[in-house]
């Protein structure tokens, strides 16, 4: 069996007293989306600083494409592409400008670097805007660019950084599609995200970090299993009550507050369940104000392992203005 393009040992690193990483373990195998999700705060930005060489290995080991990250960084540098979460593009070069200055920067010999930029630009469908400043370019068009450009020295691993943070549905369909085509060209993708439908059909593995520590990880299908066959949406004038009746129930697997009432995951089919937990609820003399019934998504993984949702914390963070400082 081949090597993973990835593989980190007991990664571990402090600031000062604070532990951001927490003795981690964890593989990519080569030709996979993997997907690497966390709340702020979580370790995850500290992760990947390390991995693509911004940070030092405080303890622990890394292996990327074979290279070890701690003694052999120019190997690794080489290795990969990033993406980072805030533009690093130049606004007063052109699009074929950028993709020209940073194959020089690589030293991509001249024939070679002129077929690479024409292919990229032709692939996230720059061609109308070749000549085009980057600061004339919508926020699609320069996050388009960015991936072309992080695609230009060919990298056994790309890095996306929140590759489509902010921007529309249709121009985030269209940035899945890029990454779904260039995965097949046999790129592996390590990629952090914010948002549960991206992982959920872009992943071929999800790994979930927080307070440091890998919480839990496998196929998007595994994780949402995990939380039973079917989950009930639950709000009654009496969440105590109906919370000790439920989870007491045989079909019952977990039962936990959330903003709108309850959330009951279940073992067996919710359809057949329902009319039995409405006739229990009922007896007892408590009121239903709502109640509905969905398969478990990834959204629900995420906030059945850390408490709360990704996007729940984006708009905290939003709200505080704490933009920066994560770990």
């Amino acid at each position: 069996m081949e090597n993973p393009v990835i593989s980190v040992e007991g990664l571990s690193y402090k600031y000062g007293k604070v532990t951001a990483v927490d003795n981690i373990s964890f593989s990519v195998e080569k030709g996979q989306v993997f997907s690497f999700l966390g709340p702020n705060g979580a370790g995850k930005t500290t992760t990947i600083n390390i991995l693509t060489t911004l940070m030092p290995i405080q303890n622990g080991k890394v292996t990327i494409a074979g290279f070890d990250l701690e003694k052999q960084q120019d190997s690794v540098r080489k290795s990969i592409g990033i993406v980072f979460q805030r533009q690093t593009l130049d606004w007063n070069l052109s699009v074929w400008e950028t993709l020209e200055f940073h194959g020089r920067l690589y030293s991509i010999p001249k024939n070679d670097r002129r077929k690479r930029i024409d292919d990229l630009i032709n692939l996230v469908e720059l061609e109308e805007k070749r000549n085009e400043f980057v600061k004339n370019l919508s926020g699609g068009m320069k996050r388009r660019l960015e991936i072309a450009r992080g695609l230009l020295t060919r990298p056994k691993v790309l890095f996306l950084d929140e590759p489509t943070i902010g921007l529309d549905p249709y121009t985030r369909m269209k940035i899945g599609h890029y990454i779904r085509e260039v995965n097949g060209e046999g790129v592996t993708v390590f990629l952090t995200t914010h948002y549960m439908d991206e992982a959920d059909h872009l992943s071929d593995e999800i790994c979930i970090i927080d307070r440091g520590r890998i919480i839990a990880n496998g196929t998007s299908d595994s994780l949402k299993d995990s939380l039973g066959m079917d989950m009930i949406y639950l709000e009654t004038d009496d969440g105590e009550k109906t919370t000790r009746l439920v989870k007491d129930m045989k079909e019952v697997t977990a039962v936990r507050p959330s903003s709108r009432g309850l959330v009951v995951s279940l073992n067996d089919e919710g359809p057949r369940f329902m009319p039995k937990l409405v006739e229990r609820i009922r007896s007892e003399k408590i009121e239903i104000k709502s109640v509905n019934l969905k398969k478990p998504t990834l959204d629900d993984v995420f906030i059945h392992f850390t408490g709360r949702g990704l996007r729940e914390e984006e708009q905290e963070k939003k709200k505080t203005g704490n933009g920066g400082g994560e770990h």
